[in-house]
């Protein structure tokens, strides 16, 4: 009998290990899961970026659309939702009436921005709801018109809360935690047109 009893425990022990490592596992999966996705949706923004382009009107290189650095654009800040649904049922099952359809009419380089910015949008909160996505241009003449001026680094990022596992510390990035908290990861493109 207490042979038996020496075996459960032991068993017992053994068998809180795995559940212990199939927990962490999951919780490693799921981050892997919006880094990946975070990857893909910042490469996307930065093809577009790139298939947008036209010749500067006052330096030479290439430019966008101004529309792609309104934050408003991006992460359905523009649109509003009747009811409690997730942003993904909200918005992105069909495309909203505020939205130009740049699949099915023409467009202009402005409504292409916007249109970008809703699909990027949708592909970031497709599996993490929680992910946000930024265009920033660290622009090198603020004289002129263009919010990103030929020449000028774009920035695209992808950042979702990442808490840690137990309250471990981690090392935080200071590209996702600008605003000094460390409850994000983030993936971060540059891209110069």
């Amino acid at each position: 009998m207490i042979e038996v009893l020496v075996t459960l425990f032991v068993l017992s022990i053994g068998l809180l290990g795995v559940v212990s490592m199939q927990f962490i596992g999951s919780f490693s999966n799921k981050n892997a899961m919006s880094r990946t996705q975070a990857v893909m949706v910042t490469q996307q923004m930065a093809e577009r970026l790139r298939a947008s382009v036209s010749a500067s009107d006052v330096t030479d290189g290439f430019i966008v659309d101004n529309a792609y650095y309104n934050a408003n654009n991006y992460n359905f800040n523009n649109l509003s939702c009747g009811s409690s649904a997730s942003d993904y049922n909200c918005f992105c099952l069909s495309i909203p009436a505020d939205v130009p359809n740049c699949l099915t009419g023409e467009c202009s380089a402005s409504d292409f921005a916007v249109f970008d910015a809703y699909q990027m949008s949708c592909a970031t909160v497709a599996s993490n709801p929680a992910a946000t996505i930024s265009v920033n241009c660290s622009d090198k003449d603020d004289t002129d018109a263009d919010s990103c001026t030929a020449g000028s680094i774009q920035q695209i990022m992808v950042k979702w809360p990442a808490p840690s596992w137990q309250n471990q510390d981690r090392i935080a990035n200071s590209a996702c935690n600008s605003d000094g908290s460390d409850d994000y990861d983030c993936v971060v493109v540059e891209i110069l047109l």
